[in-house]
């Protein structure tokens, strides 16, 4: 789909294949007119951003809030590792889900 093209209903049915999405007739042409809009508006944006301006992931500044770590009492290993339903060498014992070691 080339920025000049209009999206067809075969595009439309070709991303909604690749989604694994089941489209009705009605939906294919609904949703090739919003893909038309929404990608008419990214190219608006596209236009109105200026070099001079730094690329951001959010639009006011971002401090990340933490507190000083500080030692505190906690619950007894022991008595958490008896709680658990598997428990292997002082460690929770989990279902493998990777096939690495």
């Amino acid at each position: 789909m080339a920025d000049s093209q209009k999206i067809t209903r075969d595009d439309v049915a070709h991303l909604a294949h690749l989604a694994r999405l089941s489209v009705t007739e009605e939906e294919i042409d609904q949703f090739a007119g919003q893909l038309e809009q929404i990608l008419a508006s990214v190219a608006k944006v596209g236009e109105v951003a200026a070099d001079d301006i730094p690329p951001m992931s959010h639009n006011v500044p971002m401090t990340n809030v933490s507190r000083p770590d500080k030692v505190a009492p906690s619950l007894d290993r022991d008595e958490v590792l008896a709680a658990a339903p598997a428990a292997e060498d002082g460690r929770f014992r989990v279902p493998r889900i990777l096939d690495e070691e």
